[in-house]
């Protein structure tokens, strides 16, 4: 019985492990074509001179490749990573499968800060003697609304030790969030609706090359953060009763796995707008295919999941070339939204694997 159990898990292990080499294989050449394929054709022997230092004779291309097409590519990884992540954490803690980034409305207070900045403000404001541009207005206004939204949930979750009932009050405070942005877009002007709305569709090109460091740093941070919180999470898949008896603070857990979850979609939403459905399908995807719910090995590989889809969504997005791009949000659920579709059917059949 004993060998067959052996067997059975080393099996396992070896399946997991060419499930993880293809998936890095999977990335890694996504990568490389979003970097080839864009509106405008460049050689792929020019796109590697520039990539190796060795320059272009085009000065335009040098530029596309090096300022656009790579940041886009990265930003795109540490994007789908975050959202995915984020997902998988907040559906194990709260025991939801429908549990996502835009759950507990910091999506719906990112959006927020960037309606104000856009509808009300006119997308920009003025610090001191400054006025900072549209887009770092943008950009802070996002990251501002999450934060405080990230931080009414918190309060609420000194108060509240439910976390069926946080999970309803984060979802009453995204209902909020929207309703004051249907209040700003109907007193807005037709320009300022026309802005948010051409955000809120979502896209990976926000991050310039200067601005990489500064995002790839804070989306690390919520990333480790997620890395730290495995062992609580694995203790809470078999119940918080459980977890409690193991010695966890489920306390503890919950308010550093929203820190965390807060910090990573705030920074990718002000970023790249409010991309959908990413952080809600990956991980179910992850499962499906790992056939697994071990988090040592289903975060790390929800994380390299979640940028191959975002890569291909954002390859997706640019194949109509010269006749323009596709929204990101109008990629995402066509990918995902079947995903959804199979497991709310399939509920019963699919139980949370060994």
């Amino acid at each position: 019985m004993k060998s067959k159990t052996k067997e059975h898990d080393s099996g396992k292990s070896e399946r997991t492990r060419w499930v993880l080499v293809i998936t890095i294989i999977a990335l890694v050449t996504l990568l490389l074509a979003n970097i080839w394929w864009g509106a405008i054709h460049i050689p792929a022997n020019e796109i590697w001179n520039i990539c190796t230092g060795k320059g272009s004779s085009n000065e335009a291309w040098h530029f596309i490749v090096l300022e656009s097409r790579i940041p886009q590519a990265i930003t795109a990884v540490l994007c789908g990573a975050s959202l995915a992540v984020s997902g998988l954490m907040l559906q194990t803690v709260f025991n939801n499968p429908l549990a996502g980034p835009s759950i507990l409305g910091i999506n719906g207070g990112a959006s927020l800060g960037v309606a104000t900045v856009m509808l009300f403000m006119g997308g920009s404001f003025t610090v001191a003697e400054y006025t900072l541009s549209s887009f770092l207005s943008v950009a802070i206004g996002a990251f501002v609304g999450a934060m405080i939204v990230l931080a009414i949930i918190l309060f609420f979750s000194t108060l509240v030790k439910s976390n069926l009932m946080l999970l309803i009050i984060g979802i009453m405070v995204g209902y909020m969030t929207s309703s004051i942005i249907s209040l700003l877009n109907f007193f807005s002007t037709a320009e300022g609706v026309h802005s948010y709305m051409a955000w809120g569709m979502g896209n990976f090109s926000g991050v310039t090359r200067g601005q990489l460091p500064l995002f790839i740093s804070i989306i690390s941070i919520g990333l480790i953060v997620s890395i730290l919180l495995i062992k609580p999470l694995n203790a809470l898949l078999l119940g918080q009763h459980y977890a409690s008896n193991l010695g966890i603070n489920i306390r503890l857990v919950r308010n550093l796995l929203l820190v965390g979850v807060g910090l990573l979609i705030a920074i990718t939403t002000a970023f790249c707008g409010p991309i959908s459905f990413i952080g809600l399908a990956v991980p179910h995807m992850a499962r499906l295919t790992l056939k697994s719910s071990n988090h040592n090995v289903l975060l790390p590989y929800t994380l390299i999941f979640g940028g191959v889809v975002a890569l291909l969504c954002n390859l997706i997005s640019v194949i109509p070339g010269e006749y323009g791009l596709i929204p990101l949000n109008a990629v995402t659920p066509m990918i995902s939204a079947p995903v959804i579709i199979y497991v709310i059917v399939n509920q019963r059949k699919i139980q949370y694997f060994n």
